[in-house]
This record gives C-alpha cells, sequence and structure tokens, in this order.
C-alpha cells in the first residue's frame, strides 16, 4: 500500500482514494459537521484544488464510496476549477486598454511580476501596428482603467 502512494503513476481504486492521470481524489471527514468531503489534489501539487461534499453512503454513517463515474467527474470538475483560477490570475497579471489619445488609437498594456519580496509591474503604450511608444515601471498597485490610461497617453507618456 505504502509503495501505491509513493509512486504518482499507480493507479489506486479504492472506496475512500482513487488516483489516476494525474489527479487524487480522497474521502475525508468533514470538519464542519457529520458529513463527508472529497478532495482532488492535482498530483505535484501540496494542497487540494477543490475540495466538496461527498454523498453519505445508505447507512447513514459513512460515505459512498468512490467508482469511475463519479472520480472521472470530480477531475473534470477540479480540472475546469483549475483552468479558471489560472486564466483570472492570468487577467490580472496581463491587462490591456486601448484607448484613443491625440486623435490616436493607442493599447496601454500592464504587466505585473508578484513577487513575494519584490513584485513589479510595467506599463507599456503600443500604437496600432503594436509598436512600442513608450515602458515605464509603476507600483504593482497601479489602477490601469480608461481615465488613466488616457492621461498617461495624452500626458505624453510621463511618469504617472
Amino acid at each position: 500500500m505504502t509503495d501505491l502512494l509513493l509512486d504518482p503513476d499507480s493507479k489506486i481504486e479504492q472506496p475512500r482514494l482513487w488516483r489516476d492521470n494525474g489527479w487524487t481524489a480522497r474521502v475525508i471527514k468533514n470538519e464542519d459537521d457529520d458529513g463527508w468531503a472529497v478532495a482532488m489534489i492535482k498530483d505535484g501539487e501540496p494542497e487540494p484544488a477543490l475540495i466538496g461534499p461527498w454523498t453519505m453512503g445508505r447507512d447513514k454513517k459513512n460515505p459512498k464510496p468512490l467508482d469511475g463515474n463519479a472520480f472521472y467527474t470530480l477531475v473534470k470538475t477540479a480540472a475546469e476549477f483549475v483552468r479558471r483560477h489560472e486564466q483570472q490570475l492570468h487577467a490580472t497579471l496581463h491587462q490591456s486598454i486601448t484607448v484613443t489619445a491625440k486623435n490616436a488609437r493607442v493599447t496601454v498594456l500592464l504587466d505585473i511580476v508578484p513577487d513575494d519580496d519584490n513584485p513589479s509591474a510595467t506599463l507599456t503604450a503600443q500604437d496600432e501596428a503594436g509598436t512600442e511608444l513608450a515602458q515605464l515601471r509603476v507600483s504593482p498597485g497601479f489602477k490601469l482603467n480608461r481615465s488613466s490610461a488616457t492621461a498617461w497617453a495624452d500626458g505624453g507618456f510621463q511618469k504617472p
């Protein structure tokens, strides 16, 4: 049993533990009440990607055993959750807005590098052809919106 848990490529199909295709489902006691939960863990990750309620078995005391259909549905749900989280993070860290300034279309991009010790951000302006007009470092807390982008472009791309 221990060898199966240590080998990340081994397939496990047990009533409370399933592993396959890079995911592990573990049925756990719900800490908040008398029920059960299932934790979905992506291989190599220290924390579950998703924890959700799990159905009680017929005896109303123990959890319903995991099965293939339930496991693959849980994998699909957890993978979608991870994908959406990654998309949201990307959108937060890489923003862009196109404005009209001085009768020209300008795209302003904000790229944030989230670093625990030294976070940074870069503000870049491009013309319609994608040619860089200006670039400068700004605070990672800089708020990029239509008015801040227009003001930066209209102000000659000076430090906001």
